[in-house]
């Protein structure tokens, strides 16, 4: 027998949960262990570390872009390199990596949050982690074996539910 709100196991006639102390009325109820509730909170914190690498990547090179790719030639480079096309490059590539960061920082907190949206923009970002080696990919690989099962969206939506109800 466990506890119908933490999981906690009980004991036959036993009056509170040991670990949350949730009151039992009447008959303890068998509950069913809910996986993706035990993956859902590392999911979100490894979201949110894997986006704050990501967003110093992007930092670094759009710096990198707009001090030394900027001023190549008064730096002494050869006239045939084109630094407007490298400065440009790679501002663009920087900016692309800090909207994924945000994206991945969003998908993170609402992972955490158990937003109704959250598991769906985490499912999309894991698609585009996969390509990142080699955390992105097993972010991602570990994000769809958490959220991306045919049970998995019955669980989470018992979890948005049950933090909606609190």
């Amino acid at each position: 027998m466990f506890c119908d709100k933490c999981g906690a196991p009980a004991q036959a006639g036993q009056r509170f949960c040991s670990r949350c102390g949730k009151e039992f009325a009447g008959v303890i109820s068998f509950a069913r262990r809910n996986r993706v509730a035990e993956h859902i909170r590392l999911l979100g914190i490894l979201w949110l570390a894997l986006s704050a690498l990501n967003a110093v990547g992007g930092l670094v090179l759009f710096g990198l872009a707009n001090t030394v790719f900027l001023h190549l030639h008064e730096l002494g480079a050869p006239a045939d390199v084109p630094s407007g096309f490298l400065h440009s490059l790679f501002a663009t590539i920087g900016i692309l990596i800090l909207a994924k960061a945000a994206a991945g920082f969003l998908a993170g907190w609402g992972l955490l949050q158990r937003a109704p949206w959250a598991r769906m923009l985490t499912i999309i970002l894991a698609f585009f982690a996969l390509f990142n080696i080699p955390f992105g990919t097993a972010l991602g690989i570990y994000t769809l074996w958490v959220l991306l099962p045919a049970s998995a969206d019955a669980e989470y939506e018992e979890q948005v539910r049950s933090v909606g109800a609190a």
